[in-house]
């Protein structure tokens, strides 16, 4: 579990620089006034990961003990809950978002073969999906944009 760890550690802090510069950049926030939200993010995703490998119940995902854990520490009249929404209320979520999905492309892109054996099935379903978000987001966009009069 150690050298699972390691890895995680090493992982997040890869991540966590690039947010830090993905926020700075994009969203101009200033990285010092980002790190505390980021730590605990971090810290979440440290302990969530945690709490899954040690756990026997491996049907259920590291991510949904992540969320509980940031559900139970943001409840109102927790310790620290107004000083941990303001601190990641400062990491803007597509600053996160983008080198976790860059990762994923990277990871698909080193197994070709594995994602090769899904199928074509898999690649016209993932041609759809992204087609759709898109077209999704484009006519959610304009109606908005419509309604406010911007367009």
């Amino acid at each position: 579990m150690l050298k699972s760890i390691q890895e995680w550690a090493v992982l997040f802090i890869i991540v966590s620089l690039l947010v830090l510069v993905g926020n700075w950049i994009g969203y101009e926030v200033m990285p010092l006034a980002a790190l505390p939200g980021l730590f605990v993010l971090v810290g979440l995703g440290m302990i969530g990961l945690i709490i899954h490998k040690a756990l026997p119940f491996k049907k259920i995902p590291s991510v949904a003990y992540i969320g509980i854990l940031g559900f139970i520490i943001t409840i109102p009249g927790m310790p620290f809950q107004e000083k941990i929404v303001e601190w990641t209320a400062q990491v803007n979520l597509l600053a996160i978002a983008t080198p976790i999905l860059a990762y994923a492309g990277i990871s698909i892109g080193r197994s070709w073969t594995d994602f090769a054996k899904l199928g074509w099935k898999t690649i016209i379903v993932g041609m759809c999906v992204l087609v759709g978000s898109y077209l999704g987001s484009a006519i959610i966009a304009e109606i908005i944009l419509r309604i406010q009069g911007v367009i």
